[in-house]
Protein backbone atom coordinates (compact mmCIF):
# COMPACT_ATOMS: atom_id res chain seq x y z
CA UNK A 1 0.00 0.00 0.00
CA UNK A 2 1.99 3.54 -1.03
CA UNK A 3 0.97 6.77 0.56
CA UNK A 4 -1.61 7.81 -1.36
CA UNK A 5 -3.52 4.67 -0.69
CA UNK A 6 -2.48 4.89 3.20
CA UNK A 7 -4.28 8.54 3.47
CA UNK A 8 -7.38 7.51 1.17
CA UNK A 9 -7.86 4.42 3.60
CA UNK A 10 -7.72 6.35 6.92
CA UNK A 11 -9.40 9.45 5.62
CA UNK A 12 -12.41 7.28 4.16
CA UNK A 13 -12.51 5.47 7.50
CA UNK A 14 -13.04 8.61 9.30
CA UNK A 15 -15.90 9.67 7.06
CA UNK A 16 -17.45 5.85 7.64
CA UNK A 17 -17.15 7.22 11.10
CA UNK A 18 -18.79 10.46 10.81
CA UNK A 19 -16.24 12.68 10.92
CA UNK A 20 -15.42 15.76 9.10
CA UNK A 21 -12.25 15.79 6.57
CA UNK A 22 -10.96 19.37 6.86
CA UNK A 23 -7.74 20.42 4.99
CA UNK A 24 -5.75 20.78 8.43
CA UNK A 25 -7.08 17.07 9.25
CA UNK A 26 -5.67 15.83 5.64
CA UNK A 27 -2.46 17.72 6.50
CA UNK A 28 -2.05 16.34 9.64
CA UNK A 29 -2.92 12.83 8.68
CA UNK A 30 -0.30 12.70 5.68
CA UNK A 31 2.54 14.42 7.78
CA UNK A 32 1.73 11.44 10.72
CA UNK A 33 1.92 8.89 8.03
CA UNK A 34 4.85 10.37 6.08
CA UNK A 35 7.40 9.91 8.76
CA UNK A 36 7.94 7.93 12.08
CA UNK A 37 7.78 10.58 14.90
CA UNK A 38 8.66 9.47 18.47
CA UNK A 39 6.17 12.52 19.90
CA UNK A 40 3.06 14.75 19.25
CA UNK A 41 5.82 17.53 19.54
CA UNK A 42 7.21 16.32 16.21
CA UNK A 43 4.33 15.85 14.42
CA UNK A 44 3.42 19.35 15.70
CA UNK A 45 6.74 20.52 14.36
CA UNK A 46 6.41 18.71 10.86
CA UNK A 47 3.02 20.17 10.33
CA UNK A 48 4.00 23.47 11.64
CA UNK A 49 6.12 23.84 8.58
CA UNK A 50 3.16 23.63 6.26
CA UNK A 51 0.49 25.29 8.05
CA UNK A 52 1.27 27.87 10.75
CA UNK A 53 -2.06 27.76 12.12
CA UNK A 54 -2.16 24.41 13.36
CA UNK A 55 -1.99 24.33 17.45
CA UNK A 56 -0.58 21.57 19.52
CA UNK A 57 -3.91 20.67 21.26
CA UNK A 58 -5.49 19.40 17.27
CA UNK A 59 -2.23 17.11 16.55
CA UNK A 60 -3.38 15.65 20.15
CA UNK A 61 -6.55 15.16 19.57
CA UNK A 62 -5.68 13.59 16.06
CA UNK A 63 -3.39 11.51 17.28
CA UNK A 64 -5.47 10.45 20.15
CA UNK A 65 -8.32 9.79 17.40
CA UNK A 66 -6.81 7.69 15.14
CA UNK A 67 -4.95 5.82 17.61
CA UNK A 68 -8.58 5.12 19.39
CA UNK A 69 -9.87 4.17 15.78
CA UNK A 70 -6.86 1.59 15.71
CA UNK A 71 -5.52 3.67 12.65
CA UNK A 72 -2.50 3.92 14.57
CA UNK A 73 -0.40 3.07 17.76
CA UNK A 74 1.81 5.60 19.69
CA UNK A 75 3.67 3.02 21.16
CA UNK A 76 5.15 1.72 17.86
CA UNK A 77 6.26 5.17 17.10
CA UNK A 78 3.06 6.22 15.58
CA UNK A 79 3.13 4.12 12.38
CA UNK A 80 0.15 2.67 10.51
Amino acid sequence: MDQEEKNAAVIRKLKENGYRITAQRKRLIRVILENEYSSCKEIYFAARKEDQKIGMATVYRMVQLLENMELIHKEMVLRL
